[in-house]
C-alpha cells in the first residue's frame, strides 16, 4: 500500500506526538519488525528526551533526514563527552546565517542522541532490520534514564548548546 507523506500526515503525527507521554510518535513505513529495511517517520516535540545510545550491529548504520522543523544531533565519546554537535533541519531558516544539514548518516557503534529544537519536528529515519530492542551494551551508562528529573535537566543542557 502506498503511503503518501504530505503535510496532512505530518500534522496528524505531530498532534499524536504532542498528546503522547513520551512527546514523540513514530509511524512505521515498513510492514513488520522483521523487515530487512526499516523506514519510519518520527514526530518529536522539544521536551522529548531520547537517551543516548549506539547500535553495535555493524549493519545498523542509522540515517535520518528532517522533513519538518529542526533537530539537534549530538555525538559522544565513550565517556559521554560531546564530540560533535550538528543542527539538522528541513532547509535554511530565515534567521540562520549558516547552512543547516538536511540529514545525517550515523555509523553503527557511534554514541548519539537527537532532539527537537522546535515544536513539531519530523524526521524520516532508515536503518537495517530486523528490529531488536537495545541491549545494555547499547545504552549509554553515563546517561540518565528516560522519564527522570535528571533526563529533563540533561535535555535542557543539550538545548543550551544550540541557539535557535
Amino acid at each position: 500500500m502506498l503511503t503518501r507523506i504530505d503535510n496532512a500526515l505530518l500534522d496528524t503525527l505531530c498532534a499524536d506526538a504532542a498528546a503522547s507521554p513520551r512527546r514523540r510518535k513514530n509511524l512505521n513505513l515498513h510492514t513488520s519488525d522483521t523487515a530487512l529495511a526499516h523506514r519510519l517517520l518520527n514526530a518529536v516535540q522539544t521536551d522529548s528526551y531520547i537517551a543516548p545510545h549506539r547500535h553495535l550491529d555493524p549493519s545498523k548504520d542509522e540515517t535520518f533526514v528532517v522533513l519538518r522543523g529542526l533537530m539537534g544531533l549530538l555525538i559522544f565519546d565513550e565517556a559521554g563527552n560531546v564530540t560533535e554537535q550538528i543542527k539538522i533541519g528541513s532547509g535554511r531558516t530565515a534567521n540562520s546565517a549558516e547552512n543547516t544539514a538536511l540529514g545525517a548518516d550515523i555509523p553503527a557503534g557511534t554514541w548519539h542522541t537527537s532532539f527537537a529544537l522546535v515544536p513539531d519536528t519530523v524526521i524520516l529515519e532508515a536503518k537495517a532490520g530486523p528490529y531488536h530492542p537495545l541491549t545494555e551494551a547499547e545504552r549509554a551508562p553515563w546517561a540518565p534514564a528516560e522519564n527522570t528529573p535528571e533526563a529533563a535537566t540533561r535535555l535542557a543542557s543539550w538545548h543550551a548548546l544550540f541557539e535557535v
